[in-house]
């Protein structure tokens, strides 16, 4: 068995994650694995388990937080 790198359980059903940067762990559940290896919004810090949005080189999980941050004019959707 081996041990979640998160929350230290000893699971005979970890995982392991490798992103393209080399940087890995081993996770007992996605929770776990989100927690660690998914990005955080510039703004409010929320984890993005989506595409999120790109602005001046920063990620965010909001067209909101992107314009908060950077004052790009962006939206999350167009009105037909």
């Amino acid at each position: 068995m081996a041990t979640c790198d998160r929350c230290g359980n000893d699971y005979a059903h970890t995982f392991t994650i490798t992103k393209d940067d080399g940087a890995s762990g081993v996770y007992d559940s996605f929770e776990c694995a989100a927690q660690d290896m998914a990005p955080r919004c510039k703004h409010c810090g929320c984890t993005i388990l989506g595409h999120g949005i790109e602005a001046n080189d920063e990620t965010f999980c909001c067209s909101h937080c992107a314009r908060t941050e950077t004052g790009v004019q962006t939206t999350d959707s167009v009105n037909a």
